[in-house]
């Protein structure tokens, strides 16, 4: 007997990444303005967040912020969309919808690309090498920055 369910395809896949460990790549064309995947995960304070990274050194964590203050922890619960890696050039970004977080396409994606978004990390400390040595960035991008941090506001003098 044959089944009724139409076989889909995937429309991308986590692997081995050039840019940083795992990555996340498109295994068929993509349009842009897609919506691809929700960042999910456990749902914390950023007083539990402190508390549970407080003995980590490590900067790369599946940490996402949100607006409200909370945070989404990719490591608990997480999903494919926590090893789309960032780019100072990137194909996707994310996008805030209420309280969950989803990664959309800026262009249409080619088979075989690997996804990225700006992370856009934002830290109040000055970046000083040291820390822009740990936030480094391996993107590749003609123009790339060097780091995934977020360059510093300037503020206007009075």
């Amino acid at each position: 007997m044959a089944s009724n369910k139409r076989k889909t395809q995937r429309r991308f896949v986590a692997r081995n990444s050039g840019i940083h460990g795992k990555g996340v790549f498109a295994t068929m064309r993509i349009p842009a303005h897609t919506r691809l995947i929700e960042y999910k995960g456990q749902r914390l304070s950023e007083a539990q967040v402190d508390k549970r990274y407080a003995d980590d050194d490590d900067p790369h964590t599946f940490l996402f912020s949100l607006d409200d203050g909370m945070v989404i922890d990719a490591s608990v619960g997480g999903n494919s969309a926590r090893w789309i890696n960032h780019s100072c050039a990137p194909n996707c970004e994310a996008v805030d919808d209420g309280d969950r977080i989803y990664i959309e396409t800026l262009r249409a994606i080619r088979p075989g690309e690997e996804l990225s978004y700006n992370y856009g990390i934002e830290l109040e400390e000055r970046h000083t090498p040291e820390l822009k040595r740990l936030y480094q960035c391996r993107c590749g991008a003609r123009h790339c920055k060097g780091t995934i941090l977020q360059p510093k506001k300037k503020t206007k003098k009075k």
